[in-house]
Formats: C-alpha cells, structure tokens, sequence
C-alpha cells in the first residue's frame, strides 16, 4: 500500500478519534447520532455537551442485546407493518439494547422515527431527512435506558462514532459502522470499544460476486478494533458466501450456538420461489453469543388477534379469490445476547 493511503488513513483515524484500517478501501462517511427533541418536533444532532438523561445505573452486566432484521421495503401496507413490527421489539420479554434494520425506505424511515416508542427510548443514525440513495437504506437504533450520548462521565455505557463506508456493489450498498463502549470485563474503572456493523450485502447469485469483497472490508474495520460483531441481511446465494465468515476469522453465531438448527430466516414458508435459507446472519470478533434466536415474522394484524387479510372489494361472490395474509417482512428477525471476552 502507498505511503499516502497510509497518511490519508491515520489523519482520518486521528481526526475522529477511530481506530481505523490502515489500507482503507474508500473514506469513511462520519455522521451523527440524533435524538428527537420534543421541543422542536424533529430529530436534531446529538451534542456531546448537551443535556441528557442518564441511562439506568443499575446494570452488573455488560452483556448486551442485539435484534437485526429485514423489514422489506418493496411489499404493500408498509404503515401497518412497521407499527407491528415497533409494537412487537418493544414488548419483547429481552429488553433490546440495538436494533439493526435493513430495507428501510423513505417512508418507512419517516414512519419509524414518528413512532412515539422510538422518540422517547432511542438514539437513531438517521433523521427524518436522511436520503436513500436508492429504495432503501440501513439504519441503527442504540437504546437511551442502557448508553449515554458521545463524551458523557454519567455512565461507562456510551455512544462513540458512526459512519458509513460505500462497498464495491452491483446496487449501491453500504455498511453502516457504530462504535459503543461498555465496561471492561478485567478493569470495573475502565471500559471497551465495541464496533457494530449493519450490513445488507449485495443480493442475487450475480457473478463476479461483491460479498466476497464486502465482508472483508467490514472484517479489516473490525480487526482494527480487535472487538465487534457484523449482523444484517449476508444474502449466501452461491456456494463460495458459505465460508466467507470463517474465511474472514470470524464466529458465526447461529453455528456457534445452534449448529443442528437450519436456522432460516428466509423461504421457511415455501412460498417464496427459491429453496429456504439462512439469509440472515451475525458474526462475531472477540465477542462471545450467550444466546441467538429466530423471530418469525408474523401476519399484519395478528398482534391484535385479528388477522388483517387482503382482499378486493366489489368483485362478484362468484369470482372472488382466497384473500393473502400480508406478513411483517419476508424475512424473520435474529436475536442475540453477547458480551465480552475475557
């Protein structure tokens, strides 16, 4: 690598006080954490010298819960959907602590930052502005009753940067980074940074493929760190995406802890036109999964024991059709508790 990728690399590092890689593939695009301020109506930049409630001071753990999934972006009745799919994290019995969401588009970003829930208990990485370069984007929830905002002494749990960095793509992806730290497992006065990586890998067996590619980049920024976790939509649709986590010198959960499970999180319903898979995955880099479980995505309406089924109106008896079930998404979330090494 030239000695200006080099420099170029440690000012960036420097500059915002992240460790990087030091053969950075393209400049990382920094961005802010925002709050929704009910003063003004809107979700404004986080400051680290502005005021804020601590988070709950009671935690003995560092262990943390992550929830990823794939909300679907391209199905109708997106309103219902996202309200269900808020309703359905927030009554969880685990209390999340980050949410990664995949496929999310303009209005089903404006959707969830309008959501009561959200405003009051979440920092996000977007605002209700925040462009959608194509149909739709990756956005990270991190919960205001477990981290502090940037720089805060009130609390060993605390946001740290985010950005994103642009992949080689066949459609434009991304990966969005975040790094949060949390108390050391060795040392109770000092704590860790953990990176966090929201992917959606490029999607369909289109060769020459760029997940290959992609993961390693994401797995060069975690190893800068030397702690972190990838989790999101992988999309392993050729037989070479089945080793590309071990490949890259990280854990897969699911094998880790459910090796005897199929765990799909895709197809599992057989109506979709491919076979089943694992889309969705979480792997792990100096972390340690305590536990990973699969959130079937349920029907729109089912929350309320009445399940909202679709069917045309003003069509003869005669030619009238089964009406759909609408689901959440196409594809189920993953939950996983992790912590620490050590």
């Amino acid at each position: 690598m030239d000695i200006y990728a080099r420099v170029r690399s440690s000012i960036t590092s420097w500059k915002h006080d992240t460790p990087l890689p030091t053969d950075l593939p393209a400049d990382p695009k920094f961005q802010s954490w925002h709050q929704f301020d009910p003063n003004s109506q809107k979700w404004d930049l986080l400051s680290a010298n502005e005021n804020a409630e601590p988070p709950r001071a009671d935690e003995p753990s560092s262990d943390l819960v992550l929830l990823t999934w794939n909300i679907d972006a391209l199905s109708e009745r997106i309103q219902e959907r996202v309200t269900e799919i808020l309703t359905f994290i927030t009554h969880l019995d685990s209390k999340v602590d980050v949410i990664f969401l995949q496929e999310v588009s303009q209005r089903g970003l404006r959707l969830i930052l309008s959501d009561e829930r959200i405003r009051t208990s979440w920092f996000s990485s977007e605002h209700e502005n925040s462009p959608t370069r194509h149909s739709f984007t990756t956005m990270t929830l991190v919960s205001k009753t477990r981290f502090a905002r940037p720089g805060s002494e009130t609390s060993r749990f605390a946001l740290g940067p985010v950005w994103r960095v642009a992949f080689p793509s066949h459609f434009g992806r991304n990966v969005l980074f975040c790094d949060l730290f949390v108390p050391s497992p060795t040392d109770a006065s000092s704590t860790t940074r953990v990176r966090l990586a929201n992917v959606h890998l490029d999607s369909l067996p289109i060769k020459p493929s760029h997940r290959p590619r992609q993961l390693s980049i994401v797995s060069s920024f975690l190893r800068s760190v030397g702690c972190g976790m990838v989790a999101g939509d992988f999309n392993p649709v050729l037989d070479e995406d089945a080793v590309l986590i071990e490949s890259n010198g990280l854990t897969d959960a699911w094998l880790a802890l459910r090796p005897e499970e199929s765990g799909y999180t895709w197809g599992a319903d057989g109506k979709q036109r491919f076979p089943p898979n694992r889309m969705d995955r979480i792997a792990l880099l100096g972390l340690k999964a305590r536990g990973i479980e699969i959130l079937e995505a349920r029907q729109v309406g089912e929350l309320d024991g009445q399940q909202n089924l679709q069917s045309e109106t003003n069509i003869p008896e005669s030619q009238e059709t089964e009406p759909t079930a609408i689901p959440w998404s196409d594809h189920h979330a993953l939950l996983c508790s992790f912590a620490l090494e050590g």
